[in-house]
């Protein structure tokens, strides 16, 4: 049962680091200026984004594509700005978090 409970303990801070790091590569991307976690700002909020794709399992590509190259259509005509100089890791990241609604962004 211990070995169980450190099990998740792990697993739970591993994740609470990663949405930390996550969090602040959106800040440091100028994401936060457009996107909120619960609301609509510019773009949608990124729990509405995690709502929105929730069973698709293209998701991921999707998103990963749309923080690289930007574009509109998808939520309305305003145009999300390219974000070309991302790392892979750094994309992947995001859009993890912000497919499972942006968790600890405070």
């Amino acid at each position: 049962f211990l070995f169980a409970l450190l099990a998740l303990h792990c697993q739970f801070a591993q994740a609470s680091s990663e949405d930390q790091k996550a969090y602040g590569v959106a800040k440091q991307n100028a994401c936060m200026g457009c996107h909120a976690v619960d609301k609509k700002i510019v773009g949608p909020g990124f729990q509405a984004v995690a709502k929105k794709y929730a069973n698709d399992p293209g998701a991921m590509v999707f998103l990963k594509n749309k923080i690289i190259k930007g574009g509109s259509g998808s939520w309305g005509v305003v145009p999300m700005p390219a974000n070309a100089k991302l790392s892979d890791a750094d994309v992947s990241l995001l859009a993890s978090w912000v497919l499972r609604g942006a968790p600890s962004a405070n």
